[in-house]
């Protein structure tokens, strides 16, 4: 009789757990699960945005140092022919026999080559400008996503692949993520799972 009253207590307790976790603790689980997804969500769209943001700098500085390039070689040559008909002008002044007309061509090349040269420094510090300026702010905002996930991603792998390092309190823990064989939500567990809880 004692024990069936023990069972029959028991029974009532865990129907009243039931009844609790299902009326209060199930819209809760639902919230988190919701926000959850919603991190995944927006990690994913920041991850394609860093992404986005160091190809546009590998690019920017590749286009940057080509026409750096390209315009030290064109300072050079025109500095050589500068030179060359500074020499020629000298050479020419010297000679009694040289015509005005002469003598004026030579002068009005020399004044084009400078103008030419006035604004290839002026070019120069355009580009100058963008590899101090436009690419360290680029490098910053991907340097401040790396900052708050803690996760430095490699961004030389297949689309499908997720690879990186997570830098915990103590340890670094790889990732190495194929996102063809897992679902979204396994996936946003594991990624879920390196993000800290104390703030």
């Amino acid at each position: 009789m004692a024990e069936g009253n023990k069972f029959q207590d028991l029974e009532e307790t865990g129907e009243a757990l039931v009844a609790y976790i299902n009326n209060s603790q199930l819209e809760k689980l639902r919230q988190v699960k919701d926000e959850h997804h919603a991190f995944f969500d927006k990690h994913a769209e920041t991850k394609k945005i860093v992404t986005q943001i160091l190809k546009d700098v590998s690019q920017l500085e590749e286009s940057a140092g080509q026409k750096l390039l390209n315009m030290e070689e064109e300072k050079k040559q025109r500095e050589v022919e500068l030179e060359s008909l500074e020499e020629q002008l000298r050479q020419c002044t010297a000679q009694s026999q040289m015509t005005d007309s002469e003598l004026q061509f030579v002068q009005r090349e020399l004044e084009s080559l400078r103008a030419n040269e006035h604004e290839l420094e002026e070019l120069q510090n355009e580009v100058d400008e963008d590899t101090t300026e436009v690419i360290p702010s680029a490098v910053y905002v991907a340097q401040l996503y790396q900052l708050i996930t803690k996760i430095k991603w490699e961004y030389d792998t297949p689309p499908n692949i997720l690879k990186g390092v997570h830098y915990g309190a103590d340890l670094a823990t790889p990732i190495d993520i194929d996102t063809s064989v897992r679902s979204r939500r396994d996936v946003s567990d594991q990624l879920w799972g390196f993000v800290s809880t104390e703030w």
